[in-house]
């Protein structure tokens, strides 16, 4: 059985300094078009394009198609937080065969991410209803928020108010990836479940948050509440 964390480290508050959106290279001022090849970098960098078997021109020619919607719409896709510092306007998503070989691309400082959950656990956990993930190789996910605003709020209660805000919950390989492009929105304290996928009809809600200083992918209780989890969502899923 995988193993579930109930209370935060704590070492975390003390130990464990927070990333900073310089480190990760973003640049808030950048203009959109630059933040995508920022995120193509990212990928490259982290080795998932590979896993795609992907090089650099193979990664660039399977984002093209998504650049001119980037360009067209990536100043509108700007989402007021419920808590500071916990928007991103757009993420790059790709869809890596197995989402345990993307974690280790989830990394502080020189720490790589784990997964608890085995790789025959993780392929049971799929969309709930009324997620539709694009069946394709690279799309992009709008208007993200880390949701902060609903720490130490059971994830069943959080996913009823995302959802009365028509917005959508993020899955697994949307949390591995937000973490691995922008891990500045993973901080001690403010780590965040992903309550767009879920295995079978039990109760279990996967999430990232920070253990031994290092990034982890897991799962929480659906009716559980915790101080330092929140709960991560995104305006909208966006194809070329």
């Amino acid at each position: 059985m995988p193993t579930v964390i109930t209370e935060v480290d704590p070492q975390l508050a003390t130990v464990t300094a927070p990333t900073s959106p310089a480190a990760t290279g973003f640049d808030p001022a950048a203009p959109a078009l630059a933040e995508l090849d920022r995120q193509v970098r990212a990928y490259l960098e982290a080795g998932v394009a590979s896993l795609l078997g992907l090089d650099e021109a193979g990664l660039t020619e399977l984002v093209a198609p998504l650049r001119a919607a980037v360009e067209r719409d990536g100043t509108s896709w700007h989402h007021e937080p419920g808590k500071e510092d916990d928007d991103v306007d757009f993420l790059l998503v790709l869809r890596t065969p197995d989402i345990n070989d993307a974690v280790p691309a989830m990394r502080r400082g020189a720490k790589t991410g784990v997964s608890v959950i085995d790789r025959e656990e993780i392929v049971t956990y799929l969309p709930v209803e009324g997620v539709e993930v694009p069946d394709v190789d690279a799309y992009l996910l709008t208007g993200i928020d880390a949701g902060s605003e609903f720490l130490n709020v059971r994830p069943e209660d959080a996913l009823a108010t995302v959802r009365e805000r028509g917005r959508t919950p993020l899955t697994i390989a949307e949390g591995v990836a937000l973490a691995t492009v922008r891990p500045d929105r993973l901080r001690p304290n403010r780590c965040f479940s992903l309550m767009g996928s879920r295995t079978g009809t039990n109760q279990r809600v996967p999430a990232v948050w920070i253990s031994e200083r290092r990034p982890k992918l897991g799962w929480c209780w659906d009716r559980n509440p915790h101080t330092w989890l929140g709960a991560a969502s995104a305006s909208a899923r966006i194809v070329a």
